[in-house]
């Protein structure tokens, strides 16, 4: 028993130190998007274009190694970790072969800008993406696309550092990106003026191109550069080796072909829905709107989910290195029900300051429906998006990228079907939402499908308790919410009062909100006696003691 406390303990020491990085990043996240949109705006074809251009890297990225990262790579590592060097020879050659394929697929993804933006649009002359909107996704995307290289850089680094248990670096390294980034937005603002001096594109100026794309892929570089400055935590020394055969490289590259189908299909969907955002009008909700609402929708999965899951599985993937699956299942339903937890509470507070959220970030009365709208709609598959994370790295931690292949299939399907329906039926100022209801579908797909089959591979997932355990939040919730719809409408959120007369009246609301429905819920869990409350708390008191340390 004490093992096993001092086991979790450590799990929540780990998981506060992601958890506080993430914190601090996504904080400075939010100022990076709210700087964005008070620069350029939202709901514009300038906006529109780049944001288009600036996540095409990540796209691309997530195509060419974001699977093969998380899904691969750490139960390598740590299998490597074994051999008699410590896995020296193993990383250093994976080092090598990422950094030579990385560089030459940054390059070729440059070349291809004009090629790689008319992919994502279907073009109009009263849709979101006209001649002149694209024509400016491509100049921005010239200067975003060697991202790829410095994303897949950082990533594999940082997973490396996370399987020799070097949590900290990989998860307080985008704070550099989201300071030099903010820096970008104030010199922008200051030499260019702010919105909406860049709602036509066909005003942009290679000046302000270049300042916007070059900064964007200047943070991506310089926290790639803040990993290297770790690097010795890990007891590893890096040198430059291209002898790729015998040292087991080849079992990464089966077990990635699987991973790399996987993000393949996910890529086809995040295509479809690149394109059918396109069919919003020019001023309705569309690709900047859905990038936008997205961050606020992963910010309690990012700082919540990653942190308590990242050392999970790690561990996960030595409890199935060592064949045993009775610790493997007692990790995946300890570490989901405490996830559960945390995220409908976070989920509920979001939901409930919707309103005020998109006051914060719109200008007008159609902006505010819009940004509010869509980020509801992204809400309602949270808790599925979280259980979905949790549950195929499960499968990744017993080195099965097959089967995570074939249930991506299952959430592909549902999603094109959903995403076909709102193309035809919806009308342009509701495309977006139904994106984002799209994805809520195509989540909960996912996470059912992968429980199912899950369980038959391992046995028992102590599905019941977890089951109950949810009921239980998402009744917590409820009540939360409706206690916060309350202080909502006290505060004037449906009658156009405090609560959205100005992005910082908007601000105010959504602390007080968000306070009250998370304070309601925590009581309604404390009266209950729920025992995920004291594991749910530990990375929380560990990151709040840090934060006062500091």
């Amino acid at each position: 028993m004490a093992e096993a406390t001092a086991s979790d303990d450590r799990i929540g020491r780990a998981s506060a130190i992601i958890a506080s990085g993430t914190l601090v990043s996504r904080v400075l996240g939010f100022v990076n998007i709210t700087m964005l949109a008070w620069v350029i705006g939202l709901q514009n074809p300038g906006a529109n274009a780049f944001s288009l251009a600036n996540n095409l890297p990540t796209n691309l990225f997530a195509l060419i190694a974001g699977g093969l990262m998380s899904a691969v790579l750490v139960p390598q590592i740590v299998r490597a970790a074994g051999h008699d060097d410590g896995g020296q020879a193993f990383v250093n050659r994976l080092l090598t072969l990422g950094i030579t394929v990385f560089l030459g697929a940054g390059i070729v993804a440059t070349l291809l800008a004009p090629v790689l933006v008319p992919l994502y649009t279907i073009q109009g002359p009263n849709s979101a993406f006209d001649e002149a909107t694209v024509r400016l996704a491509i100049a921005i995307a010239f200067w975003c696309l060697p991202q790829v290289f410095f994303y897949a850089l950082y990533s594999l680094l940082g997973e490396v550092l996370n399987a020799r248990r070097v949590f900290g670096p990989y998860t307080w390294a985008p704070v550099v990106n989201n300071v030099v980034m903010v820096a970008v937005l104030v010199v922008f603002a200051i030499a260019f003026g702010v919105d909406p001096a860049h709602t036509d594109p066909a005003s942009w100026t290679p000046q302000q191109i270049a300042l916007l794309g070059g900064g964007a892929t200047l943070g991506i570089a310089a926290q790639t550069l803040v990993l290297t400055l770790f690097w010795r935590r890990t007891g590893l020394r890096f040198r430059p080796d291209f002898r790729w055969k015998g040292v087991g490289l080849a079992a990464t590259g089966k077990a990635a072909g699987w991973t790399f189908g996987m993000i393949v299909v996910t890529q086809l969907t995040g295509l479809l829905q690149s394109n059918v955002a396109s069919l919003a009008g020019q001023h309705d909700a569309s690709i900047a709107v859905l990038s936008t609402t997205w961050l606020l929708f992963v910010l309690p999965h990012s700082i919540l989910t990653l942190s308590i899951a990242t050392p999970y599985f790690t561990r996960m993937s030595a409890h199935a290195h060592a064949g045993d699956l009775e610790l493997l299942r007692a990790d995946l339903s300890s570490s989901l029900r405490t996830i559960l937890l945390l995220v409908t509470g976070a989920g509920a507070a979001i939901a409930t300051a919707a309103i005020p959220f998109g006051a914060f970030f719109g200008k007008s009365d159609a902006e505010v429906v819009g940004i509010s709208s869509v980020l509801i709609a992204y809400l309602v598959g949270l808790v599925p998006f979280s259980t979905m994370f949790v549950l195929q790295r499960t499968f990744f931690a017993l080195g099965d990228t097959r089967t995570p292949f074939f249930i991506q299939l299952v959430q592909a399907a549902a999603f094109t079907a959903a995403a076909v329906a709102v193309a035809l039926w919806m009308p342009p100022h509701l495309i977006a939402v139904g994106i984002a209801l799209s994805t809520a579908i195509a989540s909960t797909v996912q996470a059912l499908t992968l429980a199912i089959v899950l369980r038959r591979r391992i046995g028992s997932l102590d599905g019941r308790r977890i089951l109950v355990r949810l009921a239980l939040f998402l009744a917590a919730a409820v009540v939360a919410i409706l206690v916060g719809v309350g202080v909502l409408a006290l505060l004037g959120g449906f009658s156009g009062g405090f609560a959205v007369a100005s992005p910082a009246t908007a601000f105010v609301s959504i602390a007080v909100i968000g306070a009250v429905v998370l304070a309601v819920y925590g009581a309604l869990l404390l009266v209950t006696r729920v025992p995920e409350l004291r594991a749910g708390l530990v990375p929380l008191r560990t990151l709040a003691a840090r934060i006062r340390r500091r």
